[in-house]
């Protein structure tokens, strides 16, 4: 019943946006508007806010005069709100994302509001980033946007004019930046140019000088000497199931301060949320390394400690590509989620990403894409539990020794971004 009603619903939405769909379909046949204007859409978290950002850049260097608005969630705002690509941002909690099953009336009701804000805009040309998200892609549709783009997924296309294939393996960021491609031809601008690599398409997010200076502000009050190499340790994620072992993190911080030439001039920086506060203290217990909890700060903030230092280490979360697009080289550990379409976005060189090989029980493969459980699922659920230290540790080292690295030095290394 609830599925006859779901498809009801979603012919309901195609029959209401029909006449406005025809309008758009002869808009197409007309000359565009200069400067053309666009709409991303993208509801994701922090991390992949961040995993968007080469889309922007791009999109201004292929079409300087576009004017671009973006709307995105008010959990992950803070990555774009002072991106100088975006002439509007708009906000909007969005229902779920991650289910077609839409909770209750509501969201359709709002569906409907929203696309008629929308109309407003007069948009050439409007990108539902996000795979999965079905809702943007009836929203844009409702709009009455002439050239709708998005993924080849069954919820999401019959309202799409152009719907691509969905290739599960490739990297998100290349998913975006061929989605800006296609939308752009449709304009008729020429594709955007490839290969779509980290060196050609970089992350970007650019902490303002008032956070830089706060971290300074921080760390005197810590009394850190400049000299002293930093070391930042993100247990944390939002997903219980992608968490490694404290007492693991305490060993990597423990063995990497023992080994280090001089024991006084290396720090771990332990950041996360302040939720995440009890975590951190129990990692600084058992770690005999000189540590300190750094938590409740800003994205901006955040990213200039991770800008500020020599490595990064943590599992698969937001913090860790904020850390890639400071140019800071990272570790994280992987488990139900792929590398090959969430890993660092950056140079293999720089980035080592560590895989878990062991398949949970009543889980077909590995990776297997399941993130939420009860919380009496998790223990049967260790992949990325079972980790081992040493594997961490080794790799940690080989990336610290790397040629590429060697040369680098607490405080010093400030990779320029221009976004």
């Amino acid at each position: 019943m609830r599925k006859l009603l779901r498809k009801a619903l979603l012919l309901l939405v195609r029959l209401l946006g029909a006449p406005g769909a025809f309008v758009a379909a002869q808009r197409v046949r007309q000359p565009i508007s200069h400067p053309p204007r666009i709409l991303l859409i993208h509801p994701g978290p922090l991390g992949a806010l961040i995993l968007t950002t080469p889309v922007l850049r791009t999109l201004k260097t292929q079409v300087p005069d576009a004017h671009l608005t973006m709307m995105v969630g008010p959990w992950s705002k803070e990555v774009v709100v002072n991106h100088p690509a975006i002439d509007q941002l708009l906000v909007y909690r969005f229902p779920s994302y991650r289910s077609v099953s839409p909770k209750g009336l509501k969201s359709y009701i709002s569906m409907v509001r929203i696309a008629w804000q929308l109309t407003r805009g007069h948009y050439d040309l409007a990108i539902n980033l996000h795979r999965n998200f079905w809702w943007g892609a009836a929203v844009i549709y409702l709009a009455g946007i002439p050239r709708c783009i998005g993924y080849a997924v069954s919820a999401s296309t019959p309202f799409l004019t152009h719907a691509l294939p969905f290739r599960s393996h490739q990297h998100i960021t290349i998913s975006h930046l061929t989605a800006l491609s296609a939308g752009l031809q449709t304009l008729g601008y020429e594709p955007i140019p490839g290969p779509y690599t980290p060196e050609l398409y970089p992350l970007c997010f650019a902490p303002t000088i008032e956070e830089q200076q706060w971290v300074a502000q921080q760390l005197i009050a810590q009394d850190v000497d400049a000299a002293t190499s930093l070391v930042v340790i993100h247990p944390g994620t939002s997903v219980a199931v992608k968490q490694w072992r404290s007492e693991a993190w305490a060993a990597c911080a423990t063995a990497l301060s023992q080994d280090w030439p001089d024991q006084s001039a290396v720090l771990f920086l332990l950041t996360g949320t302040s939720q995440e506060r009890p975590l951190l203290e129990e990692i600084a217990l058992l770690t005999s390394a000189r540590a300190i909890i750094l938590t409740s700060t800003t994205v901006g903030q955040l990213a200039a400690v991770l800008g500020r230092s020599r490595l990064v280490l943590g599992v698969d979360s937001g913090p860790l590509h904020l850390a890639v697009a400071q140019g800071t080289p990272t570790l994280q550990i992987f488990g139900p989620t792929d590398p090959r379409r969430y890993g660092a976005w950056g140079s293999p060189q720089r980035h080592t990403v560590i895989t878990s090989s062991h398949l949970c029980p009543g889980c077909p493969a590995i990776p297997c894409g399941r993130l939420h459980f009860k919380p009496g699922e998790l223990a049967s659920h260790p992949c990325v539990r079972l980790v081992s230290e040493q594997q961490v540790i080794a790799a940690i080292y080989k990336l610290l020794s790397s040629t590429e690295l060697s040369h680098v030095g607490s405080f010093q290394v400030q990779v320029e971004r221009h976004c």
